[in-house]
């Protein structure tokens, strides 16, 4: 079964009507899109048809992002954090499984702890913490702040926007570090990124999270202490081909015991690129 869903949420004294596709049949499972330029709920609909057969999948937009016009809210931790729990004020659960892909990581480990017993376990796929400038340039954190600002403007923001998402870049992109495979990016996936960009409201969502605006915490330490006792089972797939600094801290993170980890094929977008892999770690965990 495939439908969509509009939960009336009100997220920091903003109505925020949020759609949701419903994906399959079985236990309730969550899944959550990674945050990012590209990111849309869609990019989580193989991987949920794949888990359909066990699952009834509820699948949102994050506040921000995703292939349709974007409410405007102030984007930040605080706004993201909210945003679960309206959500799971409106949607309960329980839920058998939750699942949440790169940045999604961190809200969907601190909503299973401010929520307990929603959640009967939990996988991470390709978990990130921190932005893109922040993990490129950490050196250079005065110049984040700046450089949102100037996304942000009115006129030149929407002109500085529109240089970083032309289809050729967002090609460059996706075959850098999103998709493992460069076959893969084709010029129909790129159109369907491309059109994600080109919603109304869409570069503040871009804004916040390049320049670590929505980052759930500043540093690894304060990652790994996310995954502190009183949490479900949580299991992190690992792409082989992640980028070096990122899969780091994946490393890091499955290095401290407080979680399992399991090696999945894949860049920062393995739910997407290689949704029948991800389903079958998922259902062997």
């Amino acid at each position: 079964m495939e439908t969509t869903r509009t939960l009336d949420l009100t997220v920091v004294g903003t109505a925020l009507p949020t759609v949701c596709d419903v994906i399959g049949d079985g236990r309730d499972a969550l899944l959550l899109p990674a945050l990012s330029t590209i990111s849309a709920r869609a990019e989580m609909r193989d991987l949920a048809r794949h888990l359909g057969a066990g699952y009834r999948c509820l699948v949102p937009d994050w506040p921000g992002f995703g292939a349709r016009p974007r409410t405007r809210v102030p984007l930040g931790p605080e706004t993201l954090h909210a945003f679960l729990d309206a959500l799971l004020a409106a949607a309960p659960g329980p839920y058998a499984l939750g699942v949440a892909a790169g940045h999604a990581a961190g809200y969907l480990v601190a909503a299973a702890r401010r929520h307990p017993g929603t959640f009967a376990r939990l996988v991470l796929v390709a978990p990130t913490w921190r932005g893109p400038l922040p993990t490129a340039m950490p050196g250079r954190a005065h110049w984040f702040p700046r450089i949102r600002r100037a996304v942000e403007t009115p006129v030149l923001g929407d002109a500085l926007y529109r240089l970083n998402i032309s289809p050729p870049i967002i090609g460059r992109m996706m075959r850098a570090h999103v998709y493992a495979d460069p076959a893969h990016v084709t010029q129909t996936v790129i159109r369907a990124k491309h059109a994600v960009t080109r919603q109304r409201n869409g570069r503040f969502g871009t804004a916040a999270f390049v320049t670590g605006g929505l980052d759930p915490v500043g540093s690894r330490a304060a990652f790994l202490d996310l995954f502190a006792d009183g949490l479900p089972p949580i299991l992190v797939l690992r792409p082989d081909n992640a980028p070096r600094r990122s899969g780091a801290e994946m490393d890091a993170l499955i290095a401290g015991g407080r979680v399992a980890g399991a090696p999945i094929p894949g860049a920062l977008s393995p739910h997407e690129e290689y949704p029948g892999a991800v389903a079958a770690q998922i259902r062997a965990g």
